[in-house]
């Protein structure tokens, strides 16, 4: 969610309602609206930022919104979190929560590879931040990709955080249609079963669509024929492997 235009939302939830579509949204935080700032102000910026989020959601009828709202993207201070930067971060995402919660919107805080934050990178960094935080609208989300980089086991990683785990993003090593590069798709597939997960399975794939996004997820190439072949393939990979 780049556009923060609540009526428009209002409009496009109105749609997805008549055409019965659930939903669910994605957004980033920007250096500007750095949730672990060492600023009060920028802190602030990023507590009013993500409530408005909050509320185009709410608007366009979002039940989870995912994404790395714990810090900036792309943002790095050269070593690795602070404890202080740990307890900001608390802070202001609590204040979010509260606001979430009116709306009924459920916060899936997503931890990304080392390469995109240095924040939170793991599914027991995440899963513990979000734990300690300890509020029902704060949760997290595990998404293939990032796991893909950074956990040994995607068994035990989502072993880790299953009780935090409240959304899912099935979404290829490279960044394209699921089930046609390296992920380890029997163990993640198997282990979510496992564990009795039963929430949202939302591919994530980037192409050159939006050029924002684009730029945004480093994506330069054509990674697939068209966004019809994406979806039908990601959809049919993704019921044979939840039919199993």
């Amino acid at each position: 969610m780049f556009e923060l235009d609540v009526k428009a939302c209002q409009d496009l939830g109105n749609l997805l309602d008549g055409i019965g579509l659930e939903r669910t949204a994605v957004t980033v935080c920007s250096p500007e609206a750095n949730p672990i700032s060492e600023s009060a102000e920028v802190r602030q910026e990023a507590v009013d930022h993500l409530k408005k989020v909050v509320d185009c959601c709410e608007a366009l009828g979002v039940q989870t919104l995912a994404g790395p709202l714990h810090s900036a993207l792309g943002e790095f201070s050269g070593q690795g979190a602070t404890d202080a930067e740990w307890k900001r971060g608390q802070e202001v995402l609590l204040q979010v929560a509260d606001h979430a919660e009116q709306a009924k919107v459920m916060l899936a805080i997503e931890y990304l590879n080392r390469f995109e934050c240095y924040f939170l990178n793991s599914a027991e960094d995440c899963s513990r931040f979000t734990r300690e935080a300890n509020h029902p609208y704060l949760k997290m989300m595990y998404d293939s990709f990032h796991a893909h980089i950074e956990e040994k086991d995607p068994t035990a990683a989502i072993k880790t955080c299953i009780d935090q785990t409240v959304h899912v993003h099935i979404s290829e090593n490279d960044r394209s249609t699921p089930g046609e590069g390296q992920v380890n798709w029997d163990a993640t597939f198997s282990a979510l079963k496992e564990v009795g997960y039963d929430g949202w399975m939302v591919v994530e794939a980037f192409g050159l669509a939006l050029p924002e996004l684009a730029a945004a997820t480093r994506i330069w190439r054509k990674m697939f024929p068209d966004e019809e072949y994406l979806a039908s393939h990601a959809l049919k990979f993704m019921k044979s492997r939840v039919e199993e």
